[in-house]
């Protein structure tokens, strides 16, 4: 059935700030599991070129600034910079002036090895603030990849949500920020990442072969037109087992004419070119009201 499907692998190049910024690690045991992911980051850039994928690195200014040459090599080789704030600090642990210091040193620091800023935010732990959207907005983001409310399909980010417990769930407003949806169960951390106390990990990796497969396959086979977004950490994923499931899984994607590879910066301005943001609509009125608020629809946006 599939007709048009576009697949984005997207590595989170944490290196040594997740151990310093969101576990507060001291140990060198722990700092050196940071290291290795500038030793798979080679591995990974190995493959892709092999591949010819061109894929997003949202990469914190910290290892920016830790593995600099490392970095250029990654944007020299054509692929996409995001943001992943500076040191893998989460939102909610933050202030809002922290917060917003945050997000500009990030910048800052992408902005010096690309040229540029960066269009694409992935929050660390997919943890947003209340000040979040609006901070990306502010600062000119096209698109964000921490949200979960649609699994093959791009929407659009909402502002004013009000999460009662009282009663029913109140819907904010649409913003003209395009949401590339991630899952916990399209990401290589949980599956395989060992944290004493905290992820078990270690997984069989055609255990998760199989829920990645399937998941393409499905979008393929019965959704007909999608995103399929993979969230990968060099530090993970590079590991030499887990990279022979990886690159089994590409050439499975690659059996299908009808799959194109894309950096998400790509599928999030072809995404809009299909559908004009209606920042004043309210979520509700598009899930559930009229023809004329229905929701965005892949399908259809592709014909």
């Amino acid at each position: 059935m599939a007709t048009n499907i576009s697949v984005c692998l997207s590595f989170d190049f944490d290196a040594i700030s997740v151990w310093l910024g969101s576990l507060n690690a001291a140990s060198p045991s722990a700092i050196s599991r940071g290291e290795f992911g500038a030793v798979a980051t080679e591995r990974l850039l190995q493959m892709l070129a092999r591949w010819e994928i061109r894929s997003t690195w949202f990469i914190p200014g910290h290892t920016i600034d830790t593995y600099p040459d490392l970095v250029g090599r990654i944007v020299d080789a054509g692929h996409e910079i995001g943001h992943h704030n500076y040191c893998h600090e989460n939102p909610i642990s933050l202030s809002l002036e922290e917060e917003k210091r945050v997000l500009d040193r990030g910048t800052d620091a992408i902005r010096r090895i690309t040229g540029r800023p960066p269009e694409g935010f992935r929050s660390p732990a997919w943890d947003l603030s209340p000040h979040s959207l609006d901070l990306l907005l502010e600062r000119g983001f096209l698109y964000d990849s921490s949200l979960m409310g649609n699994d093959y399909t791009p929407y659009y980010c909402r502002i004013g949500d009000v999460p009662a417990k009282d009663g029913p769930y109140v819907f904010g407003r649409e913003v003209d920020l395009v949401e590339i949806p991630v899952t916990w169960g399209l990401d290589d951390f949980p599956a395989f990442e060992w944290l004493y106390g905290v992820n078990q990990g270690l997984s069989a990796a055609s255990q998760v072969y199989e829920r990645w497969a399937g998941d393409f396959d499905y979008l393929c086979e019965f959704a007909g037109k999608g995103v399929y977004c993979l969230t990968m950490h060099p530090q993970v994923i590079g590991r030499g087992h887990r990279l022979l499931m990886l690159d089994r899984l590409v050439d499975h994607m690659k059996e299908r004419t009808s799959v194109s590879f894309m950096a998400m910066a790509e599928v999030a301005r072809e995404w809009k070119r299909s559908h004009s943001a209606t920042p004043a609509q309210e979520t509700r009125c598009m899930l559930f009201s009229t023809d004329s608020c229905k929701p965005w629809s892949y399908d259809e946006a592709k014909k």
